[in-house]
């Protein structure tokens, strides 16, 4: 007799949910050589500004000594560099190379792709309607 689906618990759905983007998205870095933890790193640098080790763990949701040795393969394919923050010389930024900003483009492209495939199952409203119960559900619940 097979397992019943735990539908009724919003830690499955939620899993579930994110598995079936996921699996989309890895499709969309295949060539890439990317995982999707540097690619959440290097999408969190988009905005052209240096960013702290600490931010940037933050953003692309992995530990500090995770995120040492993702960014540290990112240095090895000049994907990003790191510099020291012109405000506080004691802090080291990382940011985006040119090289880097180029494939963030060309696979923003394709990752955009792959979550609007996923989205048009719901339609314009409701995906919009789900973002903001999510981000509603990370602002009220740390």
């Amino acid at each position: 007799m097979p397992i019943p689906a735990a539908t009724s618990h919003l830690s499955v759905l939620l899993t579930r949910a994110e598995r079936r983007v996921a699996r989309r998205v890895d499709v969309a870095l295949r060539g890439s050589e990317l995982t999707a933890e540097q690619w959440r790193v290097l999408s969190a640098l988009v905005d052209g500004a240096g960013h702290p080790m600490s931010e940037i763990a933050g953003e692309a949701m992995v530990p500090a000594p995770t995120l040492t040795k993702l960014v540290d393969r990112l240095l090895d394919r000049a994907l990003v560099r790191r510099g020291i923050d012109p405000a506080d010389r004691r802090r080291v930024l990382v940011v985006l190379t040119d090289r880097g900003v180029e494939l963030v483009d060309r696979l923003g492209t394709e990752v955009g792709h792959a979550e609007r495939e996923v989205t048009s199952a719901l339609g314009e409203p409701e995906t919009a309607e789900l973002m903001a119960i999510l981000a509603r559900l990370l602002e009220r619940v740390p």
